[in-house]
């Protein structure tokens, strides 16, 4: 299965639903891996790039919103679509509110469901590139002294040079140095830059 393909995870027990699914999801283009417990699902390997999660709310284990909870906590970037043949409005309205991202009734289209597969793909890629992004951040902070980082913290509050140097007790001229190498580290060409990744860690 090609690393950079979105995969769509299916946890199904019916395994007439599984292997329909399995083919659609393959002929948009997808990978597509399928599981008929929740436990085998929480048992596999993770994908790294976009994926999302189709899911039956009735299973022999967990039961679909049980394991939608235990994926919010360990996968906060993975989007699940609910497909069920019992779905009530309670339900629907529990799932939506814990974050779901599609709830379709069986029997439902196939361009309904391929819509939602698209959207929820789209939703993780988007977290995916933010995560990465902040990963990247963190290993570039990580690299800064820790004055390196007392001024970053600084120059982020919008201080000048001079106020900073008073806060730490240190030279206008050694402020202006650490502020230069905090902007190299950190690859900021800007200010506004730098107060951006600042936010974000």
């Amino acid at each position: 299965m090609p690393e950079n393909l979105p995969t769509v995870f299916v946890v199904d027990d019916d395994v007439s639903m599984r292997e329909s699914l399995e083919a659609l999801i393959e002929t948009a283009g997808w990978a597509v891996r399928t599981f008929d417990s929740a436990q085998a699902y929480l048992a596999c390997e993770h994908a790294t790039g976009p994926s999302c999660l189709l899911l039956d709310v009735s299973l022999p284990d967990l039961n679909g919103l049980d394991l939608q909870a235990r994926v919010a906590q360990e996968r906060s970037d993975m989007p699940i679509i609910f497909i069920t043949g019992y779905g009530d409005i309670p339900m629907s309205v529990r799932a939506m509110k814990a974050g779901a991202e599609g709830f379709l009734t069986k029997p439902f289209g196939e361009e309904d469901l391929l819509s939602a597969i698209g959207r929820a793909l789209e939703r993780s890629r988007d977290l995916v590139r933010e995560q990465g992004e902040v990963r990247a951040l963190k290993a570039r902070h990580a690299l800064l002294s820790r004055r390196e980082r007392e001024v970053m913290s600084l120059v982020v509050t919008g201080l000048l040079n001079k106020q900073i140097g008073g806060e730490l007790g240190i030279s206008e001229i050694t402020v202006k140095a650490h502020r230069g190498r905090v902007m190299e580290k950190m690859k900021a060409r800007t200010l506004v830059e730098l107060l951006k990744m600042s936010q974000k860690l």
